[in-house]
């Protein structure tokens, strides 16, 4: 067993600790350690990653007009998911000889431009019902929904899963009929809650709470009902305080939201969200044991710098961002799992695939070494199609090529076999991807780095009626209204109100939002990485250090998990 090590990072130059156990798992999987620190690792997978930009353009095979990830102008192959899916194409017809007088990276970008990417990435079940959103499987009558799976009747969210009738929800699962949630599990007919809201229903602006109902405006309750702001009611009079905020009401709701907000900054904060975990770090872990540096994981184990995982199990894998599981020994991927094992350096890999390498778009495969697209497909380097005993012979020369003759970027960073690709390769913006959220730099700085920046284009729909202009309340809000195009209150844009989102607004008696749906998103997505971004602090208590998302100066009390547990659990 090797010792730990102290590395300097080759990016940002900082110094990175590579413990024993680290070597131990690279050496399992036969890759070199890494010479990149886990947050330039981070953020160099995000810049591949695009959640919630779209735009309109056109596929490359059907010439319909499509919603795709990427801009019209683009400088790569896009086809809409019913053309990927299709038998219209062969990504064996895109195949090259490997060339070693040249970089693998120079070759596997010119692979990159050329053959097809899905505009969308969205699994074909989904298609007839569902295709309007990204980096999702399973959804029925859903729209806007980002990195989701298994959901009916929802819109405009990310990270939901297993859930039904919900508007404005991120971060929930097993959430059913409820508006403007995060962090929520197994609630219904509820609103604005934030923290860890679990096992709930009919519950208003909870944060931190568990099995409760008919409660607003609170924070740290357990099996409890009618709690107004933290103070015990009767039914009675809980009804009759409930009665000063109509939530059914544009300015109710704001109040509503205000107070609550207000009161909560009162209250004790907890340090880590987590349950049901053994021997875990990070942020925002369920069921998971033995998982270090690890944020919205669910059901994982042995794993390490995991971020974003939708469903268990997931086992011996490190790095790897946005997936669904089973996976088992995967490292440095972005948007993988179901089924998919024994891979590194992969992007939008899956449903089956094993034995996949710097691969982008490999689904029910087997042996893929630097392939784009190729999916339901073997042996395959650089989308040609090998014998296995030849696959193995040339994929072992491509690695130590690679190693002979390293790649380098714009910045001088060296990239050998065992480096995650190149952010300046990245086929996205650099603020089209989910990296500006966690990484945020300016226009001067990501074009130092080499990597591309998108201006917004003018996608203005003629607006019809103003934010302003809407009926305050939702009960006197018409049908009309989804065809009418409503200025955002916020960046300027039109955006329609569809039918479904009215029929659950009426429904559940929620007033019309005065904001696109995309800003609406983005406002959950910048809170969603204030919480994921950790700091050493140390407990309000018993004065143990240790790392969370929450500020002291922020809150009236922070405490530690133990002495959180030992006062409300």
């Amino acid at each position: 067993m090797m010792t730990s090590e102290i590395k300097i990072c080759q990016n940002c130059k900082k110094q990175f600790p590579i413990e024993s156990e680290d070597f131990d798992f690279y050496k399992k999987i036969d890759v070199p350690p890494p010479t990149f620190c886990p947050q330039c690792r981070f953020q160099r997978r995000l810049a591949l990653f695009n959640i919630v930009k779209l735009y309109k353009r056109t596929c490359d095979l059907c010439h319909r007009d499509i919603i795709s990830m990427y801009a019209s102008n683009s400088s790569y192959t896009i086809y809409c998911s019913k053309c990927w899916f299709s038998d219209e194409w062969d990504p064996r017809d895109y195949g090259r000889d490997y060339d070693f007088s040249r970089p693998f990276f120079e070759q596997y970008n010119e692979l990159l431009h050329q053959a097809p990417m899905q505009a969308l990435s969205l699994g074909p079940e989904s298609l007839d019902t569902s295709p309007y959103n990204n980096h999702a499987v399973n959804l029925k009558n859903c729209y806007l929904l980002f990195e989701s799976m298994e959901n009916e009747n929802c819109a405009y969210g990310f990270f939901v899963l297993y859930s039904t009738d919900l508007i404005d929800c991120s971060l929930s699962q097993a959430v059913n009929q409820s508006y403007d949630m995060m962090n929520a599990y197994k609630v219904s007919k509820s609103a604005g809650c934030r923290g860890q809201v679990e096992e709930s229903i009919n519950c208003y602006f909870l944060r931190d709470s568990k099995n409760c109902q008919n409660c607003f405006g609170s924070a740290n309750l357990r099996n409890q009902q009618y709690v107004f702001f933290n103070q015990q009611l009767t039914k009675d009079e809980y009804l009759n305080a409930i009665k000063k905020y109509d939530l059914g009401s544009y300015e109710g709701y704001l109040q509503a939201k205000q107070d609550a907000e207000k009161h909560w900054e009162k209250q004790i904060v907890k340090a880590h969200y987590e349950d049901a975990t053994q021997n875990c770090t990070g942020n925002y872990v369920f069921g998971s044991k033995n998982c270090s540096q690890c944020y919205e994981v669910i059901g994982a184990e042995d794993c390490k710098f995991m971020f974003m995982n939708l469903s268990s199990p997931q086992t011996n894998s490190y790095d790897i961002s946005g997936s669904a599981g089973p996976l088992e020994l995967l490292y440095e991927g972005n948007i993988t799992g179901q089924g998919c094992s024994d891979s590194q350096f992969i992007k939008d890999t899956g449903i089956e695939t094993i034995n996949a390498e710097y691969t982008n778009g490999s689904w029910t495969a087997k042996n893929h070494f630097g392939c784009v697209g190729a999916r339901r497909t073997q042996n395959c380097i650089l989308n040609k199609e090998y014998s296995e005993e030849e696959f193995k012979v040339l994929v072992e020369k491509i690695k130590q090529h690679m190693n002979d003759m390293p790649y380098a970027d714009t910045q001088g960073n060296v990239y050998k076999y065992g480096e995650y690709f190149p952010m300046e390769m990245s086929p996205l913006p650099y603020n089209d991807s989910l990296a500006s959220v966690f990484f945020p730099m300016s226009k001067e700085e990501v074009l130092k780095k080499g990597l591309r920046w998108r201006d917004d284009a003018d996608m203005t729909h003629e607006v019809t009626i103003n934010a302003t202009e809407l009926p305050d309340h939702i009960n006197d809000a018409d049908e009309k209204i989804v065809a009418e195009t409503i200025g955002c209150l916020s960046c300027g844009q039109g955006f329609r109100i569809i039918k479904q989102e009215f029929d659950l607004l009426k429904s559940q008696k929620f007033p019309l939002p005065r904001k696109c749906p995309f800003c609406r998103v983005r406002e959950k997505m910048a809170e969603w990485a204030i919480n994921l971004t950790t700091t050493t602090t140390q407990c309000s208590r018993c004065k143990t250090k240790f790392e969370t998302s929450v500020k002291n100066k922020e809150v009236s009390s922070l405490l530690c998990r133990e002495c959180y547990i030992k006062e409300f659990v």
